[in-house]
């Protein structure tokens, strides 16, 4: 591997868990990669099981960020970067769940997150902290958007070089989203998965820290700290069912881990709930393999306006796919009118403006608790992961149309009394 970055010094009151397949259990020192040398298998960062947890007042009376669970992500050591990411709402949403015919309902709403307003800033918290560990000074991703948004704030404010690259047909509003924050920007021909080739090739050839590709062991682990804020802020107990979107499939499987590792703290009492994974019908790869079972995934051409799950090949579809059935739930794709629908009712039900993966997740649970996957009894979330700034245009032409009038009450009047008639 040829190098063009000069690496930093490593930050000594950090240091990076080591790793273990999670195929054939080989274990490696610590580093910047994510594939085992011997199987190809991925892996995941080991931790001490004898290391000291703490309670529930410790957690509570810790800083509102994702590193309140610090114990639980894969470093020795304080984190030294984005230390504010995270903790975002728990949302109680009566409407939906009236909507959705469950006993209660919640959005946990990471269309706040902090900085750039999607859940990819836990995840990028976790792999800036290992590139810092590394001693790296130049990150980067492979991106349908949110990811790209996170990587160039959090580097930015990091004083990191960062190297992005997008498919060409990315929403204006997510280019702008990124460029804004001094990046090297780079649009790729051809769809995400080729985009994600080129840098797994990038990786290596420069040596860079690209965060979804060889620090993904370590990016992934921020998703995680989603289910430890659920399971806190619902009280320590658990949900029964969760609802989450499905990209390349990390979300979905993290999500059950951070929910059994709280369990086997002690933290929270209650079963694990049920995973319902949701995708777009124009690439849902993931609930295509759920739905038909086995282990094999095929891949998709994506064809959908929503382009933050357009991953036809995604990395963790298989581990998604067992994760979902493993825990009792199931998954759903739904179109892109019944996204769009889906934007518009979590919105209106909830008040939060979610961009389409959101719709998607939306979508899906409304078609999931029509077709008796989700009952009365349940007590359900729904992981909204992006704001709805950032797909604008998906939205534009569903809504209605805003009348023009002069500066006259006659005129307001006129249309009150259209409204009742």
């Amino acid at each position: 591997m040829t190098s063009t970055t000069s690496p930093v010094t490593a930050r000594p009151s950090l240091t990076a868990r080591p790793l273990r397949c999670r195929n054939c259990g080989a274990e490696r020192a610590a580093g910047p990669v994510s594939i085992c040398e011997q199987c190809l298998g991925p892996l995941d960062p080991v931790y001490e099981p004898g290391r000291r947890l703490p309670d529930r007042q410790t957690i509570a009376a810790r800083a509102p960020s994702l590193w309140r669970y610090r114990e639980w992500l894969p470093f020795d050591g304080e984190p030294v970067l984005s230390l504010d990411s995270g903790f975002t709402p728990l949302i109680e949403a009566p409407a939906l769940a009236r909507r959705f015919g469950v006993a209660r309902a919640w959005v946990k709403n990471d269309t706040v997150c902090h900085p750039s307003l999607s859940f990819k800033d836990r995840v990028v918290a976790a792999a800036i902290n290992a590139a810092a560990a590394f001693g790296l000074d130049t990150i980067g991703c492979a991106s349908t958007g949110n990811l790209a948004n996170a990587v160039a704030a959090h580097a930015a404010r990091a004083g990191l070089k960062a190297w992005i690259f997008v498919p060409e047909t990315l929403e204006a509003p997510k280019v702008i989203g990124t460029a804004i924050y001094g990046p090297r920007l780079v649009r790729v021909r051809g769809t995400y998965d080729d985009v994600n080739r080129l840098c797994a090739q990038v990786a290596d050839r420069f040596g860079w820290g690209m965060v979804n590709v060889n620090l993904r062991c370590y990016y992934g682990e921020g998703s995680k700290t989603l289910a430890y804020e659920i399971a806190e802020q619902l009280g320590w107990r658990l949900p029964t069912a969760v609802v989450a979107p499905m990209a390349g499939g990390s979300l979905v499987t993290r999500l059950r881990k951070g929910f059994a590792e709280f369990l086997a703290a002690g933290l929270v009492r209650g079963a694990a709930p049920r995973l319902y994974g949701a995708q777009a019908d124009g690439c849902a790869p993931i609930v295509r393999l759920v739905e038909r079972g086995g282990t094999q995934l095929e891949p998709e051409v994506p064809n959908t306006i929503c382009r933050s799950l357009a991953i036809g090949s995604p990395a963790d579809g298989v581990f998604a796919a067992r994760a979902v059935r493993e825990s009792g739930g199931w998954a759903a794709a739904v179109s892109d009118a019944a996204l769009v629908d889906g934007i518009r009712f979590l919105a209106q039900d909830t008040g939060v403006f979610a961009e389409t993966a959101g719709g998607v997740t939306a979508a899906a649970a409304l078609a999931l608790a029509r077709a008796g996957r989700l009952g009365p009894e349940d007590e359900v979330v729904l992981c909204i992961t992006g704001h709805g700034l950032k797909t604008l245009d998906a939205v534009s032409g569903a809504l209605p149309h805003a009348p023009l009038i002069e500066p006259r009450v006659k005129q307001v009047a006129a249309l009150v009394e259209g409204d009742h008639s």
